[in-house]
């Protein structure tokens, strides 16, 4: 397929009037799966920008590239983030002027007056094709197109470094550019637009066609499953809502573990994440079942119902915010906003727990969804995953695109969430708020039995003597049937 083959831009022609025609080209050719490239050079169509006098020249004050001047923006990216460079530019000269000198002064009428903005262009959700590309990348290609179909996200003065990263959508098509203004003259100018779909068209398991790997879908379906039990009847079984909490608690933290210390293969690292979400889970309904510590158990769940709020919090705009980019004033924040949920919730603790069961475990199916097509809605937690697994992804800007689909799971996601609250609710009404604690009701009983001889259960024989009459019992249903009546020979 051609679309495994990322273009990262094409030469412009000379400053000069609008023109189209056959010129020579060179394109930069991105392998997707190994992410080797080469140059490509050719004749083939293509239409120039007109560039007057005044306009500014993008990448005309290249000194790390290859071109002299080099309007092309340069892509990378990897799982947890996609980085864009490009060359400075230069401010507008004639034709057959002498370039003005790029770093001789630092003064207004050097190019260190000129500011770049960059902008972003998503493409539509699923159209994976080369015609969608190509139409879309005619809206990116112009100044007035750039400003009137994409979204600002930054602008740079010639003080900032030329590269601004963004975090990686796999399976979603985008679209950079950046345009380049004087303010002084207040004139613009484009660079080359530049896309990427951060996924391989050629790997068999998580392709672009279905990000998702195969370990990734059984991992997550089975997950969702168990969600949607909680969402609608998690309060009532109130051990597998503890189980599902606490695998959930240990899980996160245990893949991100793994992950940061640990070189283990993807399928490897989620498979033992399973194991240990298990324990997980287990150990928290243990911990109920022998203590009986109410306020620590819906702590834990106050704390997995507030990480979700905290995420949602920083999935908006809010999260793009520069004092965000530290780590310290970021992790403090998200915990605060993630402890200030229970500490809300801890007079009325059956209320939070029915809302954690609908809202969380609603949301799995969400997660779901994800490994089998792209949502966004996906990424409100799987962005503070990536924070918290590679350091660098501080410094990105985080834009989902939130197109026809995402309103659609959007809504799925909110039915589910206020069907089981409401249910619940109902349901719940009259009943004690929680069980009581197991194992006082086991000594209980313990002790009831051995004080009361009346008791029918007083007088069970004891385990051995049971076990083995429960296996003469599976014996005999194995045995051929003895046939009744006389069988003995008459005597003469």
């Amino acid at each position: 397929m051609k679309e495994q083959w990322q273009v990262r831009g094409v030469c412009r022609l000379a400053p000069g009037p609008d023109s189209t025609g056959r010129v020579r080209s060179h394109r930069w050719l991105s392998g997707g799966k190994s992410g080797a490239g080469a140059w490509e050079e050719g004749w083939g169509s293509a239409q120039s920008a007109g560039i007057e006098r005044e306009d500014p020249i993008p990448g005309g004050c290249n000194l790390e590239f290859d071109l002299d001047i080099d309007p092309n923006i340069y892509l990378d990216y990897n799982f947890f983030e996609t980085t864009i460079k490009f060359a400075p530019a230069n401010i507008g000269y004639a034709r057959a002027a002498k370039p003005p000198p790029c770093d001789v002064s630092t003064g207004q009428e050097s190019r260190w007056r000129l500011r770049y903005d960059v902008y972003q262009y998503f493409l539509p959700e699923g159209d994976l094709t080369e015609a969608s590309l190509l139409h879309h990348l005619q809206r990116m290609a112009q100044v007035a197109q750039v400003k009137a179909s994409a979204v600002k996200v930054v602008t740079l003065t010639a003080d900032d470094k030329t590269a601004v990263s963004f975090s990686s959508l796999p399976g979603q098509g985008v679209i950079y550019n950046v345009v380049v203004w004087d303010p002084s003259l207040n004139t613009s100018a484009a660079y080359v637009p530049v896309h990427t779909y951060a996924c391989s068209f050629e790997s068999v398991d998580g392709n672009c066609v279905s990000p998702g790997r195969v370990s990734t879908k059984v991992f997550s379906t089975v997950f969702a499953l168990l969600g949607l039990f909680i969402c609608f009847f998690g309060h009532r079984f109130w051990k597998t809502e503890l189980f599902f909490i606490g695998f959930i608690f240990l899980g996160f933290f245990f893949y991100i573990l793994i992950t940061r210390l640990t070189p283990l293969q993807y399928d490897a690292r989620l498979a033992l994440t399973a194991v240990a979400g298990s324990f997980g889970g287990l150990l928290l309904v243990a911990s109920w079942w022998r203590f009986g510590i109410l306020t620590l158990c819906m702590l834990c769940v106050g704390l997995v119902l507030g990480f979700l709020v905290s995420s949602g919090t920083f999935f908006t705009p809010l999260g793009n915010l520069s004092v965000f980019h530290d780590d310290g004033v970021f992790w403090v924040t998200f915990s605060c906003i993630a402890l200030l949920v229970p500490v809300i919730f801890m007079g009325c603790l059956r209320i939070l727990n029915i809302l954690a069961c609908g809202v969380v475990g609603s949301y799995s199916m969400v997660l779901a969804v994800n490994s089998y097509m792209f949502t966004s809605l996906s990424y409100i937690t799987l962005n503070i995953l990536r924070r918290a697994l590679n350091a660098d992804f501080r410094g990105v800007f985080i834009r989902v695109p939130f197109q026809t689909n995402d309103y659609i799971i959007l809504a799925l996601w909110g039915m589910l969430a206020v069907s089981g609250i409401t249910l619940q609710i109902r349901r719940e009404r009259g009943q004690t708020p929680f069980p009581p604690h197991p194992y006082k009701l086991w000594r209980q009983e313990r002790e009831r039995r051995v004080t009361n001889i009346l008791d029918p259960s007083h007088h069970l024989p004891p385990l051995r003597e049971r076990l083995y009459g429960r296996v003469a019992w599976i014996r005999e249903l194995f045995q051929k049937e003895q046939p009744a009546g006389e069988r003995t020979p008459l005597l003469l």
